[in-house]
């Protein structure tokens, strides 16, 4: 996809904010590359939360942070080493909410083209791609269903050979797919 189309398909859309105290509020970026795909992060396995898990570069929103927008480009920035200069927000997607307490924003913005990330070994074990041809293939995402906290939930998951994308992460890839694809 160029560039036009990713804007052309991602204009208007409308972001549905959620008011929800006993969440944490977060904010990811969903760092979109013209000609390549989604850029995603695979967690360090030595982490209290989320370890090992595929995931969007992100955090909370601290009180310093002026926007989302703001919360979700520092934290690329702390995690990935993606500078300001190589993003360009282009809106928000739905507010998500995750069985772990979350109250998450995800920010898309394009980065340019070979803008060279750098993983916050504290953080991060690996940035990778998810190209195109994989996320607007209607056949790669799967529901299934699994037990939490006592509770049966259905939840997304994008199965990779390198790497199995699910849980909040899968969902808003399912959902960004569905809109590129103008479903």
């Amino acid at each position: 996809m160029n560039e036009n189309d990713i804007r052309a398909r991602l204009l208007g859309l409308v972001h549905a904010p959620l008011a929800l105290d006993d969440y944490w509020p977060s904010a990811v970026l969903v760092p979109i590359e013209v000609g390549r795909g989604v850029w995603l992060t695979l967690r360090a396995s030595h982490l209290s939360r989320h370890a090992g898990q595929v995931a969007f570069p992100g955090g909370r929103i601290e009180t310093s942070d002026a926007s989302p927008e703001a919360a979700a480009l520092r934290e690329a920035s702390e995690e990935i080493g993606l500078r300001t200069e190589d993003a360009t927000i282009i809106g928000r997607m739905d507010d998500v909410l995750t069985a772990t307490g979350f109250h998450m924003i995800p920010v898309l913005a394009l980065v340019r083209p070979g803008t060279q990330f750098v993983a916050a070994a504290e953080e991060v074990a690996s940035v990778f791609c998810l190209p195109f041809a994989d996320l607007l293939d209607p056949a790669g995402p799967q529901q299934r269903t699994g037990s939490f906290r006592g509770e049966d939930r259905q939840f997304w998951v994008w199965p990779k050979a390198e790497h199995l994308i699910w849980g909040a992460t899968a969902a808003i890839l399912v959902k960004l797919a569905q809109r590129l694809r103008g479903d």
